[in-house]
């Protein structure tokens, strides 16, 4: 399944509580986003809040954009990415 990183923009910063909430509004994203073919895995917030870098799985930019508009979420640009980390040229050098 393609990766994707999400860029939203929240002007007003974003609010997610730690409650019961808060983790209800997650697990509507979570369902919605299924609907669409669209798995969240995590996502970083910067310190003000209003802006997020999300990683999704999906099938297309599209789907994820879809996704987030029927989430009522922003989605300022979905960019296809790759992991890259340190450890896989030394797992490559062990051939």
């Amino acid at each position: 399944m393609p990766r994707f990183m999400v860029q939203r923009t929240f002007p007003e910063g974003l609010n997610v509580p730690g409650t019961a909430a808060g983790a209800a509004a997650c697990l509507d994203i979570v369902d919605c986003n299924a609907t669409f073919g669209v798995t969240w895995i995590h996502s970083y917030v910067t310190e003000d809040r209003r802006t997020s870098f999300c990683v999704y799985d999906g099938p297309s930019a599209d789907a994820i954009a879809r996704a987030a508009t029927a989430s009522g979420l922003p989605c300022d640009e979905c960019t296809p990415v790759r992991v890259l980390d340190p450890y896989f040229h030394v797992a490559a050098g062990e051939g």
